[in-house]
């Protein structure tokens, strides 16, 4: 059965990776939730998307962390804002959260400022209390940029599971764009799924670092060889949808057929479980065929699309509205009977 991950909790409903996205995907259903792992400049692991927060806080606008603003290079891009690494835990604990599309997603931004940035301990809490098993997903941003800036990921994630008591929790899993910080925990037994993350185009931030233009690029990573190369040492891939859906036909609702899909058949040929991201209802990200009307903030035919991804075989998908991705897995199982 298809695992449905809350991307970032909840976020289709709630700001991205707060307390109420988080507790609203365990409502809702989702079999697992991913957060994005940052650090402060203590090295204490936070929850957001990027280490860039001025577009999901309210950083911007308190005073007295104007002077932290600054311009940095991560992973080859100029980003020019406020870095969780220049700050120190108590001072990220005070930013509150907010919706990052709110004229996408007014109805989320709604709540903007109603939580605070949260730790990686804080949402084990949460799963912990959870009143049925829900997973963890824990995605380690940017390892290399802040293993060279002094933050060690793969010891800072380590030591906070297993002060937690997370370490080898059969809900565990951990993934990454870099190979190297998965590497980095598997030789320490940190446990859980190790699951590598893949874009369409490009190179990896570990590969760049150690090799220049000659990096392998992830699509050379997805070769027969590759893949049986990875199955010894990971669980698993994940890889973007226009990735998992090259070369297939998104089908009627209602029609059982399976969507064949070359990646998920080589990879779990290979041994590897294969995960895709990111399933959003609303027309902007729909494929055009599927877009209904001219507001890019409506939702499309959303459950076509969502149907078509799940029947490819795929091991688990990420969805900004889990409610949405367990509704359409239950009509593929339903066609299925």
């Amino acid at each position: 059965m298809t695992q449905v991950i809350a991307h970032r909790g909840a976020s289709g409903h709630r700001p991205e990776h707060s307390r109420a996205a988080y507790e609203l995907a365990v409502e809702l259903g989702a079999d697992a939730i991913e957060p994005d792992l940052v650090p402060t400049k203590d090295g204490v692991l936070v929850l957001r998307h990027e280490n860039e927060v001025s577009g999901t806080t309210d950083v911007a606008e308190r005073p007295e962390f104007a002077h932290l603003r600054t311009t940095k290079t991560i992973d080859g891009q100029t980003v020019t804002g406020w870095f969780t690494e220049d700050m120190t835990w108590d001072e990220v604990r005070t930013l509150t959260v907010r919706e990052r599309l709110p004229a996408l997603r007014p109805a989320s931004a709604a709540h903007d400022g109603e939580g605070h940035v949260l730790r990686l301990e804080d949402l084990l809490g949460v799963l912990d209390a959870a009143p049925r098993p829900v997973g963890l997903v824990a995605e380690v941003k940017h390892a290399t940029f802040f293993e060279q800036a002094g933050f060690p990921m793969a010891e800072l994630l380590d030591d906070a599971l297993g002060a937690a008591g997370w370490r080898h929790d059969e809900r565990l899993t951990i993934e990454s764009f870099e190979k190297r910080v998965l590497r980095q925990l598997g030789s320490r037994d940190t446990g859980g799924r190790l699951v590598y993350l893949q874009e369409a185009r490009g190179s990896a931030a570990d590969e760049v670092a150690s090799h220049g233009s000659a990096a392998p690029t992830w699509a050379t990573e997805r070769t027969d060889e590759a893949l049986a190369g990875f199955a010894s040492e990971f669980h698993g891939i994940s890889v973007d949808l226009k990735t998992l859906m090259a070369g297939t036909d998104t089908v009627a609702v209602g029609d059982p057929r399976p969507v064949r899909s070359a990646i998920v058949d080589r990879a779990h040929a290979a041994g590897l479980a294969v995960y895709t991201w990111t399933l959003r209802p609303e027309n902007r990200f729909l494929p055009a065929p599927l877009r209904r009307g001219g507001d890019v903030a409506a939702h499309g035919d959303w459950e076509r699309w969502f149907t078509s991804v799940v029947r490819t075989g795929v091991d688990g998908v990420f969805a900004d509205h889990p409610d949405l991705a367990v509704r359409a897995r239950s009509l593929v199982a339903g066609q299925a009977g």
